[in-house]
């Protein structure tokens, strides 16, 4: 590990700079392991490299910052979703809501931090950590989750809350096993709280407020007023993560990278550990994305991987890789089937028209204002106003309409120009670098076409640029491609693949 992340460069920088560089990189190293799982902990292995670049700015002078094709597009951005909010229709909300769009700072932390020594390292590590996330969930799925509720009193203040059928496995966030944990959650709460119950129904998760606990529901015996013994099996996964979406968009840059490193390995070197190692990585974190039964986000991995098949597979994978994406398709749908709500895999149940009726109004609504849009969240207090159905916030699930609705057209411009100049940079690199000794590299950059294309075509019906964890990832591997495209630091000239290594 040590060597991974050791530059030659390092052993001229001052003896400060040098550590406020190395503590930075072990920062990176703690936010690869943790993005795929926690926010959290991802958080505090930024907060680490943050503090070691600082040290690192102080110590040299110098930010680390280099200047690319993306910094008009994302400043653009950046500067038009500040107007945007400040000229919202709830500018308090939208003011406050702009922290979430500091994510695009991991970008240049991202370039001023990693090396192209230490990338691939970095890289391998949130991979390795996504495939943990995959097992985790077809163990999580084997165990089972909470109780199933067998029967519920008529007095029972969970009434509003659950019904029979339904599975408990959370209260105020914290995982339960049995009736006898949640009376336990219900008679430890403080009086007068409101405590969260977490529910699966009809396989997905739902979370609800309605059980205000007081001190006499506190003396009963079963304060819940619900029976039920056994578990169930019949859930999204969502790995360590809070939520199966999150999981699933990370899970599929994660497997487009190993993708590309497996399809690089096997086009130079023949079927190789590497190759072996990667298809594996690859192919348990395409099963981690058919066990959260994210239609959506299945069918871009498949779009994605074709991408990446099409450009980099010879011979037999060209045959193999196909077969394997529609197995995983098959199976995603047999999973869907079983999971979810009636109708689902045919795109004919609740959420799927409650999705199209708000993409509808969405698109509406987006005339009105179609310069500076309505400001960030503005709808959540507007949302009844505004002509939504229902009673739950679902936002228009749609990137593109997202950001057209919050930020006005221009923005949506300026994001598409982002998108656009990120697979053009990477799609020329990896034609300059695809001769390279450095099969890893080329095939990180390979990976990071199909993660760009699966990413694009899921952010169209899914609003994952808006999903602090994902947009988080997103930007941390635009850095790292930006890294790997960097001429060589050594001023070497490129030299070709060793085919018999």
């Amino acid at each position: 590990m040590i060597s991974a992340l050791h530059s030659p460069a390092d052993d001229t920088k001052p003896p400060l700079a040098l550590l406020g560089h190395r503590v930075a990189t072990a920062g990176f190293v703690l936010y690869a392991a943790f993005a795929p799982h926690s926010i959290a902990g991802a958080e505090i292995g930024l907060a680490i490299v943050g503090g070691g670049w600082l040290v690192r700015t102080i110590a040299t002078g110098k930010a680390g910052f280099r200047h690319t094709k993306l910094d008009l597009p994302i400043w653009l951005f950046f500067g038009w979703t500040i107007a945007s909010s400040c000229l919202s229709e709830e500018p308090q909300i939208s003011i406050a809501k702009l922290q979430s769009v500091c994510v695009v700072f991991l970008f240049y932390l991202t370039q001023a931090i990693v090396t192209r020594g230490n990338a691939v390292f970095l890289v391998c590590v949130m991979i390795l950590s996504g495939v943990a996330g995959s097992i985790y969930s077809i163990y999580d799925l084997l165990r089972g989750r909470g109780v199933v509720v067998e029967t519920i009193s008529s007095d029972s203040l969970l009434r509003m809350s659950v019904e029979p059928g339904d599975a408990v496995w959370r209260m105020n966030g914290q995982r339960i096993y049995s009736i006898d944990e949640i009376e336990k959650a219900i008679k430890t709460a403080p009086s007068g709280a409101s405590l969260r119950v977490s529910v699966i129904t009809r396989g997905e998760h739902v979370e609800r407020t309605s059980l205000v606990v007081t001190d006499k529901l506190k003396q009963l015996e079963a304060p819940s007023g619900i029976t039920g013994r056994n578990p169930i099996h019949r859930f999204r996964a969502s790995g360590w993560t809070r939520h199966y979406e999150t999981f699933s968009e990370i899970l599929q840059i994660l497997a487009q990278l190993a993708l590309g490193l497996g399809l690089a390995n096997l086009k130079h070197h023949g079927p190789n550990l590497r190759f072996k190692l990667a298809a594996a990585a690859s192919a348990l974190m395409a099963l981690g994305i058919v066990l959260t039964a994210m239609r959506t986000v299945l069918v871009a991995f498949t779009l994605g991987a074709s991408v990446l098949t099409i450009r980099a597979a010879r011979g037999k994978a060209r045959i193999l890789v196909p077969a394997a994406l529609l197995l995983v398709l098959a199976l995603g749908a047999l999973i869907v089937w079983q999971t979810r709500a009636e109708q689902a895999l045919w795109f004919q149940d609740d959420s799927t028209s409650s999705r199209l009726t708000v993409a509808q109004i969405g698109v509406s609504r987006i005339a009105l204002h179609p310069v500076f849009g309505h400001g960030m969240d503005a709808m959540h207090l507007h949302w009844d106003d505004w002509g939504f159905p229902g009673k739950e916030l679902l936002g228009l699930h749609s990137t593109p309409l997202q950001l057209a609705f919050d930020r006005g057209l221009p923005a949506l411009a300026f994001w598409l120009w982002i998108m656009a100049a990120f697979w053009l940079l990477t799609s020329r690199a990896k034609r300059v670098f695809r001769d390279l000794a450095d099969v890893n590299r080329a095939g990180l950059l390979l990976g990071a076409i199909g993660a760009m294309a699966g990413f694009f075509a899921s952010s169209l019906v899914n609003y994952n640029f808006g999903d602090g964890e994902v947009a988080l990832v997103f930007w941390w591997l635009i850095g790292v491609v930006v890294v790997l495209t960097r001429d060589n630091d050594q001023g070497l000239k490129p030299q070709p693949i060793n085919r018999e290594a």
